[in-house]
């Protein structure tokens, strides 16, 4: 009964540290998409202090203005583009969610 026990918890512990290796997986995943995305125009701390961003006068992505839109809003922008900023090309919806995730934990 007891071997049991410990199987079971062993179990569980490993399943555990597999869903927690998963999603850091997951975060590291959308921090490098938006590295390779993103961060030329809107820089690594979303300010948009880079050349391109200061040229075109891109937004703050950590600003309450662009924070306090929703995860749809700015998902369509990042997937389908708005005003100055392109489509961005070769990511999927889900993918846009995450960067907008990503944008999320960016704020100030």
């Amino acid at each position: 009964m007891k071997i049991n026990r410990t199987v079971s918890i062993s179990f569980v512990v490993l399943a555990i540290l597999s869903i927690s290796a998963h999603l850091v997986r997951a975060a590291d995943d959308t921090a490098a998409l938006y590295k390779t995305k993103c961060a030329s125009c809107h820089a690594a701390d979303g300010s948009g202090n880079t050349p391109v961003g200061k040229n075109l006068k891109i937004p703050d992505l950590t600003s309450a203005d662009v924070q306090k839109k929703s995860d749809q809003v700015l998902a369509d922008i990042t997937e389908k583009g708005k005003g100055k900023m392109p489509p961005t090309k070769g990511i999927t919806s889900e993918q846009a969610k995450q960067l907008v995730a990503h944008i999320r934990t960016l704020k100030k």
